[in-house]
């Protein structure tokens, strides 16, 4: 597939041509994703909860996403590959936001970088793209705040709240974001979001009105075994399938199935003999 870049995103929008978006945390994901034609691939800061098992989102740094940010980039070089900003890698200040998103573009080979966060962080924003850093912008349900939320809720079911993140979209927008991701927010206000703003505005679990959608890998193929968020289609039940794999690979060995003739090494005749004569 062609190098997609921002100018393709922007292209796709244009034509109204709905655009895919998965995470991804590893090379054989990520060259699968690729061979499937998927435009853009965010290693997402779920990495901590899907691959690692934490609890949340927020005990993920940027040196524990590098080794990933950098497989991912091996194995779908075309995509436009987003790096997600950790917890407190850009909330401090700017000039620690512009040194951690530095790292994900010149380390991890990165397209742009994705932080949390709404008209607070404009100037954040502001301070990263005139450091040449480019910026998805992440509002709505945001897991790094879901202590101050009060949980992983939907948001922007009343009147305030949605008027907010539409005000939250359009200040983004002139902060220079180039794109922009809703979580878990009403179809009608990510319809309203996408008519008024002119980047690509990607969703999960915000409808179909948006300009591409967007699920985590594991939630999507089955392989995560807490909470399914209402917004995830599971496609295959990938984990079950290697579940029974498993125990099939157990049983074999256990009754001596496994390895047969046909997974072993050969070796002539005569040396065999004469290795008994050797060690009898």
């Amino acid at each position: 597939m062609p190098k997609v870049t921002i100018q393709t995103l922007r292209e796709k929008r244009a034509r109204k041509e709905p655009m895919t978006f998965l995470t991804g945390y590893d090379y054989p994901f990520a060259m699968l994703e690729q061979k499937a034609g998927i435009d853009v691939i965010l290693v997402g800061d779920s990495i901590g909860m899907v691959v690692y098992g934490y609890n949340s989102t927020l005990p993920v740094t940027v040196d524990l996403m590098m080794p990933h940010v950098k497989a991912v980039r091996l194995g779908a070089p075309d995509v436009y590959l987003v790096g997600d900003m950790p917890y407190m890698s850009y909330q401090v200040s700017k000039s620690e936001a512009i040194r951690n998103g530095g790292r994900f573009m010149a380390e991890g080979g990165c397209d742009a970088v994705k932080l949390e966060g709404g008209r607070e962080m404009a100037e954040t924003v502001r301070a990263m793209v005139d450091a040449t850093i480019p910026v998805m912008a992440h509002i709505g349900l945001t897991p790094q705040s879901v202590a101050q939320l009060g949980g992983y809720k939907a948001q922007g079911r009343d009147i305030a709240t949605a008027k907010r993140l539409v005000e939250d979209a359009e200040i983004l927008q002139e902060a220079g974001v180039s794109s922009l991701l809703l979580e878990a927010v009403p179809a009608e206000v990510a319809e309203i979001i996408t008519r008024r703003l002119s980047v690509p505005v990607f969703g999960i679990g915000a409808g179909p009105h948006v300009d591409g959608q967007v699920l985590v890998i594991h939630d999507m193929i089955g392989m995560f075994d807490r909470h399914t968020p209402k917004f995830v289609k599971k496609y295959k039940l990938i984990g079950e399938q290697i579940l029974e794999a498993l125990k099939e690979f157990k049983e074999d060995v256990a009754e001596r199935r496994f390895p047969a003739l046909e997974h072993c090494y050969p070796m002539p005749q005569e040396v065999a003999e004469e290795l008994k004569k050797i060690y009898p």
